[in-house]
């Protein structure tokens, strides 16, 4: 269910975006609702700021105004942030919610994804180079970068043995 998720951008009376987020958690813990809705982020950024008595390093916010809500939208989860206090309805369009897209997600920062480049692939051969496993060849089954395994085939007293390995045990043998 988690996967259908989406981020909304939820519009706040301007200073209240922490009682609004707070709010938002707090209803959805009490009425059972945290299935629909995640995570609630106020995006903030680290600012320098120059003053006659010096250098000061403050978090500020980088939207004034709005929440981020991670959540599935429903009647019911709508219903929920528009009864929120200090919240006055979603970003869209005639009244819709509109959710984020991916880029804009990755722009703002609010999630992270990591992503993992092999430079080998399912069939290829590989040397293991670290390990008790240290200097046998063999060949790749599996690749599971989100979880930083890899599965190969090694040839070992006679007998083919599958083996799980992390990704930096292993590498690719050039031709």
């Amino acid at each position: 269910m988690a996967e259908r998720a989406k981020w909304y951008v939820v519009h706040t009376y301007s200073g209240y975006e922490n009682a609004v987020a707070t709010a938002i958690m707090k209803a959805a813990e009490n009425r059972k609702m945290t299935d629909l809705i995640l995570e609630v982020s106020i995006p903030m950024e680290t600012v320098t700021e120059h003053t006659d008595s010096g250098e000061k390093t403050v978090e500020r916010k980088v939207f004034p105004g709005y929440v981020l809500v991670k959540m599935i939208l429903t009647d019911d989860s709508w219903h929920l942030i528009h009864n929120v206090r200090g919240a006055t309805g979603f970003v869209g369009s005639d009244g819709k919610a509109v959710p984020l897209t991916e880029e804009e997600i990755l722009a703002l920062g609010v999630e992270h994804h990591e992503v993992v480049v092999t430079s080998f692939e399912v069939g290829d051969t590989v040397r293991v180079i670290d390990g008790p496993l240290a200097g046998f060849n063999g060949t790749v089954d599996e690749v599971s970068p989100e979880k930083d395994l890899v599965r190969v085939t090694v040839s070992m007293f006679g007998r083919e043995t599958p083996v799980d390995l992390e990704l930096d045990q292993v590498e690719p043998i050039k031709d």
